[in-house]
């Protein structure tokens, strides 16, 4: 330890370093249930790319693990400190370094906040379209760790399609550059996109090239009540299967909205079983909201409520985006899925989560970017009574194994990191998995970085 902070005090300010035991425990992990977390021995806060150079070069020379973080607003586990361990915190690394309106490009640190470039750019009638629901408090560096969506996917995709090259520390402190500026670009392997989603255990990302577009006109939102989720899900193949290109497609189940309302008193319809919302931000969003309402009330809806404007629109959105948090109130402690399923078999899905449910006596809230066939299945428990915690594991791991069973995902943007190791290896098969910890093996030989997650 004594040689640790002596070699990392020799080019980082004091500032830099935290090593009180009772800080560095509230950077131990993220907001995941589950998930094993140790106790760093140092956090790193650097502000610039040769500080993170020196902290890999003396990681590298110590082999001291590494750690990077952003907000720590993760769902995976992916950020939690092992033992002994640096903990490379981003965040005060959170400068916008260029918006270009010609090229169409944002350059960002990784401690940037998603919200304020989202502002940033819209200042100058351009979008950045990934939303997670934490897009006021997660930072860029933590969307790319774990590749993360939103609610405007089913039209905009996730951050990935967003990402055009990157800056990146390897684990031995030298700093490489991928990816371009340009609108095309094909040379070479696409080191970026592995880059994407690795969650912090191929390179420290210092640096990002964004891709951006024209703002789209404000969107309008509908809401269509139904009498039951598979009548919902079914609404949500035909409105695809019809042509249409919503800018969010999401779905909240009875259990969703009646947290929702118990938390913020929001007015939803408590009698729903299902509440879809589908919005569009075209040219002339009205005439497609009818012709959806027609689909949905063809599918099943016993009510459609188109909004009026922008502000009863953003009421409905900020409903869904209070969701997590609603749910986590039901009980104290939450496990949060992340299965990603084909849109065709979205109801079996929710269906599913039902009987799982019923099977282990549990609350469980499904809400889901119904568009990409990304659910978040929401178990709801008591943290304190070791028997219904049993239960909540239990039947997280039984919503894995249907999404697979359904010829999906176990994760459509959360990431892996702790929480899904033992599921990764199912879903990729031993020669998937033995091809990715080659990779690993190149860019990190010795296993320094963020050790203990995905594999």
């Amino acid at each position: 330890m004594d040689d640790l902070l002596e070699q990392l005090r020799a080019a980082l300010p004091a500032e830099a370093l935290i090593t009180d035991p009772d800080v560095t425990a509230s950077y131990a992990h993220d907001m995941a249930s589950f998930c094993e977390a140790g106790s760093p021995a140092v956090v790193v806060l650097p502000r610039t790319v040769e500080q993170v150079q020196h902290v890999m070069r003396t990681a590298t020379a110590l082999q001291v693990p590494v750690v990077p973080q952003g907000a720590r607003t993760g769902l995976s586990g992916a950020a939690n400190a092992s033992d002994g361990c640096i903990v490379l915190s981003l965040i005060k690394m959170d400068r916008i370094l260029e918006i270009n309106p010609v090229d169409r490009i944002a350059v960002v640190e990784p401690g940037v906040i998603n919200a304020v470039l989202s502002r940033a750019v819209e200042e100058q009638g351009l979008y950045y379209p990934p939303d997670p629901s934490s897009w006021e408090t997660c930072t860029i560096g933590g969307n790319i760790g774990t590749a993360s969506g939103g609610l405007c996917c089913v039209k905009y995709g996730v951050t990935a399609e967003y990402v055009l090259g990157l800056d990146v520390v390897l684990a031995d402190g030298r700093l490489l550059t991928t990816g371009r500026r340009t609108a095309k670009g094909v040379a070479g392997y696409d080191l970026t996109r592995l880059f994407v989603g690795s969650e912090g255990s191929l390179g420290i990302v210092v640096k990002a090239v964004l891709a951006l577009k024209p703002a789209p006109p404000a969107q309008l939102v509908l809401a269509a009540e139904f009498g039951s989720a598979a009548a919902a899900c079914d609404a949500v193949c035909t409105i695809m299967e019809a042509g249409h290109t919503p800018s969010l497609l999401e779905l909240m189940d009875r259990t969703t909205v009646r947290a929702v309302n118990a938390m913020a008193n929001m007015g939803l319809p408590e009698t729903t079983e299902a509440l879809l919302l589908a919005a569009f931000d075209t040219a002339d969003p009205a005439a497609d909201l009818a012709a959806v309402g027609e689909l949905c009330t063809a599918a099943g809806a016993t009510e459609v409520v188109p909004a009026d404007d922008a502000a009863e629109s953003e009421m409905l959105l900020q409903a869904r985006r209070l969701a997590i948090a609603a749910l986590e109130a039901v009980k104290g402690t939450t496990m949060i899925d992340d299965v990603c399923v084909p849109r065709s078999r979205l109801g079996d899905m929710l269906v599913g989560v039902e009987t799982i449910a019923e099977k282990h006596d549990l609350t469980i809230g499904v809400c889901a970017h119904a568009g990409d066939g990304n659910t978040h299945p929401t178990v709801c428990f008591d943290a304190s009574d070791p028997d219904e915690s049993r239960r909540a594991r239990e039947s997280f791991d039984e919503i894995m194994a249907l999404g697979l069973e359904l010829g999906g995902t176990i994760t459509g943007e959360h990431g892996v990191g702790v929480l899904k190791k033992e599921w990764l290896s199912r879903e990729l098969g031993p020669v998937g998995v033995e091809l990715q910890r080659g990779i690993k093996q190149t860019f990190d030989p010795l296993g320094l970085l963020n050790p203990g997650k995905l594999f």
